[in-house]
């Protein structure tokens, strides 16, 4: 299966695998948005249409990447975007002018959002949570610059409801991972209630490979 990560932010700089992954993203921009447009195609569908379509008010988009999902946010939400790439930012910053789109994209790590608690009404995160090593500090993350009341729209692909596929997604993570720290069997809908959202919608499809949800942080 062709990579179908958003770009993680990344891993804390103490890892040692930091650096190594840092260059891969750089280097996987180049070709990033035409696989990413083939998987949306052939297995996520309109999930990022989906996810960015509600989106409102103050809105951070974590793994922001080349900034794909930028023309599929409403008009009125007030867009900061986060990654690990400047590569990626790059792109990013370059599409949010040709759209005319005032958007604010820093260069950041998911395990320490550089923002104050509560300081937007939605966090999106499009198939990037796959790959962002502590997915539970990066959820906790997201929760704490929520503020009471605010929305976390969650898409990633997930551990398969079928063992043949599990079995495939296995495979994969055997050079995924070394390659990128990108998985393919993770839950993010567990981690998220987890960290005390309160999941209102969530459904998964292409034999459970892909999970959509929306959480909210309690008011």
């Amino acid at each position: 299966m062709t990579s179908s990560r958003t770009p993680s932010p990344g891993p804390s700089p103490a890892d040692p695998r930091a650096e190594r992954w840092h260059r891969y993203w750089d280097k996987h921009s180049r070709h990033y948005d035409q696989s990413m447009q083939q998987m949306d195609r052939w297995v996520f569908g309109d999930s990022r249409q989906w996810a960015c379509g509600q989106a409102s008010g103050d809105a951070l988009e974590v793994a922001v990447g080349t900034g794909l999902n930028l023309p599929l946010y409403p008009d009125d939400a007030a867009l900061t975007g986060i990654d690990l790439s400047e590569e990626m930012l790059a792109q990013a910053r370059d599409r949010a002018a040709a759209l005319g789109r005032d958007v604010t994209l820093r260069q950041a790590d998911a395990h320490a959002l550089p923002f104050d608690d509560g300081a937007f009404d939605t966090a999106v995160c499009t198939f990037g949570l796959c790959a962002i090593p502590d997915i539970d500090t990066a959820v906790a993350e997201m929760r704490r610059v929520l503020r009471p009341g605010g929305r976390l729209i969650l898409v990633d692909h997930v551990a398969s409801t079928s063992r043949i596929a599990r079995g495939v997604q296995r495979g994969l993570e055997t050079f995924s991972i070394p390659l990128g720290g990108e998985h393919f069997r993770r839950r993010p809908h567990d981690n998220v209630r987890a960290a005390g959202f309160e999941v209102e919608k969530a459904d998964r499809f292409k034999l459970g490979v892909v999970e959509r949800l929306v959480a909210r942080k309690p008011e």
